[in-house]
């Protein structure tokens, strides 16, 4: 009675995950297995029927692909100037809120009304901002005596323009995060700091940083995540230019699989870019232990 009792709970269990299995395997799997053998072949969109296996032949394109490599580095780039930027922006306006003041109700709605909003109408919105003829910014740029910048048009300033948007974006999800830590840090330890004669700066230093250390490695790999698929910003904006300066790696396997129909080289980004992903979480798991 006792193994038949079991079976059926195992049945039961089962048929309550099936739903979640089927959507996993159709969506995920049987996908990443597809790109797995889409980038050893010469797969045209437009001809499918012509398909041929041709081996390591779009890797090897993949290394003297100019447009690919400065897709790593563009990468590379927004990964590392949006984690400080955002974090930090997130960890003021954290600090802000966290004292108790009259409309702070106001300000958390403020704050954090850019992350519901779509990132396509957040990204038009910007663009008109930042139009270097008529855009607002430089209106008032050029109120203080300071000439127009061409931000999103220069190869210059627009990965960086990108992040700024990306990092104003983003910030009041963050906010709350770091908002929810310090609320959990006990009201006594400052207290007993203040007794102990602690400047303001003192305690931020020696006791809310050191008991933000949890939601601040969370908040880093969050946003280390989303960093690496940035696709909508550079494509609504500025489609992959100025002379692919904000051309990222999501967006070139988009541009590849879909714009030019190449499945089988965009397969084979792809496949480099799970690559990378995957290396980058095994040196996280390395460096950032489970206590």
């Amino acid at each position: 009675m006792d193994k038949k009792a079991t079976l059926k709970d195992n049945l039961i269990g089962y048929g309550f995950l099936s739903p979640a299995i089927i959507l996993l395997t159709v969506f995920l799997l049987i996908p990443v297995g597809m790109v797995f053998y889409y980038a050893f072949t010469d797969y045209y969109l437009l001809t499918p029927h012509l398909r041929q296996f041709i081996g390591l032949q779009n890797f090897k394109k993949l290394i003297e692909d100019p447009i690919f490599l400065k897709s790593i580095w563009n990468t590379m780039k927004f990964v590392i100037w949006i984690i400080p930027t955002q974090l930090g922006a997130a960890l003021g306006l954290a600090l802000i809120i966290n004292k108790q003041r009259k409309g702070n109700i106001f300000f958390k709605v403020a704050f954090f009304a850019p992350v519901v909003m779509s990132l396509v109408v957040i990204s038009i919105l910007w663009l008109y901002l930042l139009n270097p003829n008529e855009g607002l910014i430089n209106t008032l740029l050029l109120k203080i005596g300071i000439s127009a910048q061409p931000f999103l048009t220069s190869p210059k300033q627009a990965m960086y323009t990108i992040v700024f948007v990306s990092a104003w974006q983003g910030a009041g999800y963050q906010m709350l995060l770091f908002l929810g830590g310090m609320q959990n840090i006990p009201q006594d330890v400052y207290e007993a700091a203040e007794i102990d004669g602690f400047s303001k700066f003192q305690q931020f230093r020696y006791i809310t940083m050191p008991l933000l250390k949890p939601t601040t490695i969370f908040v880093v790999l969050t946003t280390l995540i989303s960093a690496f698929k940035l696709i909508v910003q550079p494509m609504v904006m500025t489609q992959g230019g100025p002379m692919n300066s904000t051309m990222t790696l999501v967006y070139y396997i988009y541009q590849t699989g879909f714009t030019d129909r190449m499945v089988g080289y965009s397969s084979s980004i792809a496949l480099v870019f799970t690559t990378m992903i995957g290396l980058i979480t095994i040196a996280q798991r390395k460096l950032v232990k489970e206590d």
